[in-house]
């Protein structure tokens, strides 16, 4: 069974950085797609960054030059570097992974992605 458990969230002041943990147990983590999403207050689950089983990442405009998404596929680890945050990345944050025999890695389509964390929490003060 895939189970994903987010860490690392907290409160920051604008400027500062995170650095956001997915634990992913299960087997075949390195053959996965994995992406992060978040949901602000009132406000759809949006895509933040993905990466692929490669290693090829894609990033949301929003955070382009301020996160890195990264896994370590030894620890079934995926992590985003988040810096220079603003207030407007205030939200939660999911991690979540795509089936194995999908192909792909969309960024934005949370309907593409089957298992899901329970979500970390991103307070970026002014």
């Amino acid at each position: 069974q895939v189970q994903l458990v987010e860490s690392g969230g907290g409160s920051v002041q604008a400027g500062g950085s995170l650095r956001l943990s997915c634990a992913v147990s299960g087997s075949l983590f390195s053959a996965a797609c994995m992406s992060w999403f978040r949901q602000a207050p009132g406000k759809e689950r949006e895509g933040v960054a993905t990466i692929e089983q490669g290693g090829s990442a894609t990033y949301a405009d929003s955070v382009k030059g301020r996160f890195t998404i990264s896994r370590d596929n030894a620890r079934n680890t995926l992590l985003l570097q988040m810096n220079s945050l603003k207030p407007e990345d205030t939200a939660t944050y999911y991690c979540a992974r795509r089936l194995i025999r999908r192909a792909g890695c969309p960024i934005n389509d949370r309907s593409a992605y089957t298992y899901w964390g329970q979500g970390t929490q991103v307070t970026v003060s002014s």
